[in-house]
């Protein structure tokens, strides 16, 4: 069995000329130079690079997790509590969701607060959790964030009179290593702390403690997932086109891109990956998306969504090509049973398995959308595990810093995320925001 992420152009061919490649090619290897040499755009930023052989040598830290968590089963804990928005939370529900239904065993439950505002949702999860016995997981480097700092807010209140003065040790602060709200508060009420890496921007923080601790304690085995990333790099850190398979994904992406077709819309068959694609948007969306540049990252779920959206995208506007990713093997044997009195018309399928009818309907799928106009990039990995999500997750992130370096743009800023928070602020009456307020308040009067 082949141990790496494969990307099959098959369908794709129409971008491809070889003229526009060799055109590309020198831009790709200077970005990737710039990544291995940190001497790129946000080079301040390009910790996540080794970040996975960092982690897998840390003893200390896997000393401290082992600690918590026999200390979650030592008080039959139920429930772990994740607060954190975007990049503090997102790639921890992806890897969850992803190998929820592949593991041998279950994972302890999770509760997601501080990624909305949405109140009765908040209100809901609080009632649930009065009735729980729950750890709590903070993820901010700030702690001034508002959704999550709202969400610690009630639920530091709730913890209070549910455990008592003992309560902060049940909460566990993954954030800045010297400064914050959220570190300051952290010292004063004793409570165990991991490090937010100054070097690590917030939707590359998987791999590190941002994701890797409440994947420990949820159940993962975090050292496979780790492991996976970290061979993923050497099969990446190569200069020939025709072996590295993040410059092959690169230069479709911005070959279709030239081409007028400005969306990327990721798909799967596997709806577990759901939380992955919407990990995928942040990581893509965050990082290009910046001086009227960059492709906008969508997605979908199959077959599910070829009944919603299927009609578009075989008929639609053709302005976007579709990124699948598949497995190569399932390794489950549930079949359909006969059941020759129903008259459904499916006795054809009689004794098929399941995942072999998957299989099928995303080749017909993609050539179908292939032939409607649509590029179909594949993207696989042998089978969902950690490692090979591992895998998965280090191709997305080196891919994206290396499109970002070919628009041209930094990939690891996010200017355009502070204008609204910095309308939100003034509008609630953030000290200093006075004047801000002001000028929004008239701009809504006259609407």
């Amino acid at each position: 069995m082949n141990d790496k992420v494969k990307v099959d152009l098959s369908l794709a061919k129409e971008l491809l000329q070889e003229k526009d490649i060799k055109q590309l090619l020198p831009y790709l290897s200077h970005a990737q130079k710039n990544i291995i040499e940190r001497s790129g755009l946000g080079n301040e930023f390009l910790g996540w690079v080794d970040l996975p052989e960092r982690m897998r040598n840390d003893k200390t830290f896997f000393n401290d997790l082992q600690e918590i968590k026999n200390e979650i089963k030592i008080n039959n804990v139920d429930t772990l509590v994740v607060i954190g928005i975007g990049g503090s939370y997102m790639g921890t529900r992806a890897i969850l969701e992803a190998l929820r239904y592949y593991l041998p065993y279950e994972l302890l439950p999770i509760v997601y607060l501080g990624h909305h505002l949405e109140a009765a949702y908040i209100e809901r999860q609080l009632k649930i959790l009065e009735k729980s016995n729950y750890y709590t997981i903070v993820i901010s480097k700030s702690g001034t964030t508002t959704e999550p700092a709202i969400a610690f807010r009630l639920i530091r209140e709730q913890m209070k009179n549910k455990y008592g003065e003992q309560y902060y040790k049940r909460v566990i602060t993954i954030t800045d290593e010297k400064k914050g709200a959220l570190r300051k508060l952290s010292v004063e009420e004793g409570y165990r702390s991991f490090i937010v890496p100054d070097n690590v921007g917030g939707r590359y923080s998987v791999l590190s403690p941002v994701g890797l601790v409440p994947l420990y304690l949820a159940g993962i085995d975090i050292n496979e997932l780790l492991s996976g990333a970290d061979s993923q790099r050497s099969d990446i850190f190569i200069d020939d086109w025709s072996e590295n398979v993040a410059f092959q994904y690169v230069t479709t992406r911005h070959l279709a891109y030239q081409k007028g077709k400005p969306i990327e819309m990721l798909t799967s068959f596997y709806p577990s990956l759901f939380y992955l694609a919407e990990w995928w948007k942040q990581l893509y969306g965050e990082s290009e998306g910046k001086n009227n540049l960059g492709i906008l990252p969508v997605s979908a779920m199959f077959t599910t969504d070829l009944h919603s959206l299927g009609q578009y995208i075989q008929d639609g506007l053709r302005v976007f090509f579709e990124t699948i990713i598949s497995l190569e093997n399932q390794f489950n044997t549930l079949a359909i049973p006969s059941s020759k009195d129903v008259d459904d018309g499916m006795e054809f399928l009689a004794n098929k398995r399941i995942s072999e009818i998957n299989q099928i309907a995303e080749s017909a799928t993609a050539i179908a959308h292939h032939d409607g106009g649509v590029p179909v990039i594949k993207i696989s990995i042998p089978y969902m595990s950690a490692y090979y999500l591992g895998k998965l997750l280090y191709f997305f992130e080196y891919a994206c810093a290396l499109s970002g370096y070919c628009f041209g743009i930094n990939p690891f800023d996010q200017p355009g995320v502070e204008a609204y928070k910095n309308n939100m602020y003034a509008l609630l009456g953030k000290p200093g925001y006075e004047e801000l307020a002001m000028q929004l308040k008239e701009k809504i009067n006259k609407l």
